[in-house]
């Protein structure tokens, strides 16, 4: 930041800003994934990052600084750290459910038991729930969070099929009495 400054004094702030979101924010937060999930700590991470966002926030707006760190990053269109990242690890954690049915990742995060002897004995369904709850890392945390989500998810489900609709069989239940603007009863 320090080498950029001297250089960088002539663009306004929306020009500042749009630097940080899209060069910045991305090299910065590249494979966070890997420190933030679940019972990880991440308050020395977090800091590092609070304190990058404050100067960041301070650059943009050219304020003092010892302006309160939650009202300049409001002003400055900045949303704090740990929200951004709740926000895209939640996105991230619909990423392996895009991927084939017989990828690798998939595989590992089948979260049936298993029922023979061909399926995979390291997927997370032959953990026990002592061994689940010890494992940390982005892929337990993902995958306990996902199957809470989507637990029974079924695209052929009759109702998503063409012709079944949300159809209104109870028209007599609400009554609409129009009225005009003479009549005040």
């Amino acid at each position: 930041m320090k080498l950029l400054g001297n250089s960088l004094q002539g663009i306004n702030p929306l020009q500042k800003y749009l630097l940080y979101r899209c060069c910045v924010l991305p090299i910065t937060l590249y494979r966070f994934q890997l420190w933030f999930y679940n019972k990880a700590p991440i308050s020395y991470y977090m800091k590092i990052l609070d304190k990058m966002q404050r100067r960041v926030a301070i650059w943009i707006l050219g304020a003092f600084k010892t302006s309160p760190s939650e009202g300049i990053e409001a002003i400055a269109r900045i949303i704090p750290i740990r929200f951004h990242l709740q926000k895209i690890a939640k996105r991230l954690q619909m990423q392996p459910f895009k991927l084939p049915s017989n990828h690798i990742l998939r595989n590992l995060m089948d979260d049936s038991p298993p029922l023979s002897t061909s399926q995979n004995p390291h997927s997370i369904g032959s953990l026990t729930k002592y061994q689940v709850s010890a494992i940390k890392g982005h892929l337990i945390d993902s995958c306990n969070t996902s199957y809470g989500i989507f637990p029974s998810f079924s695209p052929l489900n009759q109702e998503f099929s063409p012709g079944s609709h949300i159809i209104d069989i109870f028209p007599d239940c609400f009554s609409f009495n129009l009225a005009t603007k003479k009549e005040k009863k």
